[in-house]
């Protein structure tokens, strides 16, 4: 795993979360995220509005988000809200740091997902397709 591989897979999770929730666009934050391969933790530091991504620690971080690389990766082939959610439900991921922001981001990407969710169904069932199961990992 290199560094501008975990820089990029960072800045590419982020602008798919701001795709899927474009009420965290204007959000006036610096964070971290400590994305780990095996021995090897890279910093990135995440600099919002923007966002601006580079390979650097970040002393000044209101919020910390750890996540293993393969998980990374993998969400971000989903590249599905639902998916992020459940991986935070299930403990996968974590965030850190000032309280109130890790609530406000968490509040606005559960009713977004809530939202979609709820819209997705309805389409399914307007369209005559079978209701999707979540299926458990």
């Amino acid at each position: 795993m290199s560094n501008a591989d975990s820089r990029t897979a960072v800045e590419v999770a982020l602008k798919q979360l701001l795709e899927h929730v474009p009420a965290l666009k204007p959000l006036k934050i610096v964070a971290a995220a400590e994305v780990q391969g095996g021995r090897d933790v890279q910093l990135i530091r995440i600099q919002m509005p923007g966002p601006k991504v580079s390979k650097a620690m970040a002393p000044d971080a209101r919020v910390t988000v750890s996540i293993r690389r393969d998980l990374l990766n993998e969400m971000n082939d989903l590249n599905d809200l639902q998916a992020w959610v459940r991986a935070w439900d299930h403990g996968k991921f974590r965030a850190s740091g000032v309280e109130e922001y890790i609530r406000l981001i968490g509040q606005v990407v559960s009713k977004t997902a809530a939202k979609q969710k709820k819209l997705q169904d309805q389409r399914d069932l307007d369209s005559g397709a079978p209701r999707r199961q979540h299926q458990p990992r």
